[in-house]
């Protein structure tokens, strides 16, 4: 909760999580009001879009076509670089399911599996659970290297692709060797390790 924590989880795994309430106020107030209701709204499509630390890179996935338009337009005002992820077939991620639109300042495009390097899976082979324990128990299963093939699949297209659209990695075919070497040698497992036990 404090920033030199952050700053330390930051440097040491190269990530760390910023809990809306702690960083704004408002949002604050409303959280025991959304947690009462049960259900989204216009709170979780803010969210995004008051990051306090105002990152270079912004990705954000979205299961509907119309909020993603929403972000396009909003995100486009602004300098950094964004990208929204939208699977056509309702995820907010690429799934490989079906084609992925992808929406940044340069424009849209969209991307089949096979674009991507990957082939379609099946919605059964990437299901991650009736609950968040269950989803939370793939996600460690696969950067401990346990995941199945189409699991890890979505994974590496997902951080390829982000990857890319940073500007900061070259090509797709860099950003998914990099990908990949992050899944298979444990360094994804590493940064996730460091973010829980700081």
């Amino acid at each position: 909760d404090n920033s030199e924590d952050l700053k330390a989880d930051l440097e040491k795994g190269n990530i760390c999580f910023l809990h809306a309430p702690l960083f704004h106020p408002a949002l604050k107030s409303v959280a025991p009001l959304r947690k009462q209701l049960g259900l989204k709204t216009f709170f979780n499509i803010l969210g995004p879009l008051v990051n306090p630390v105002r990152p270079d890179f912004t990705m954000i996935g979205v299961a509907n076509l119309e909020i993603a338009r929403v972000y396009q337009y909003l995100l486009q005002k602004q300098k950094s670089e964004f990208m929204i992820v939208h699977a056509l077939d309702g995820y907010d991620e690429i799934s490989l399911t079906g084609d992925t639109k992808i929406i940044s300042k340069t424009g849209e495009k969209i991307y089949s599996a096979e674009d991507l390097k990957f082939k379609n899976v099946s919605a059964e082979s990437i299901f991650g659970g009736e609950t968040k324990e269950d989803a939370s128990k793939l996600f460690i299963k696969i950067l401990e290297g346990n995941g199945t093939e189409e699991q890890n699949s979505v994974v590496l297209a997902n951080a390829s692709i982000s990857l890319e659209n940073t500007g900061k990695y070259g090509n797709y075919d860099n950003c998914l060797a990099l990908a990949k070497e992050s899944l298979e040698s444990g360094k994804a497992l590493n940064s996730l390790r460091v973010l829980v036990d700081g």
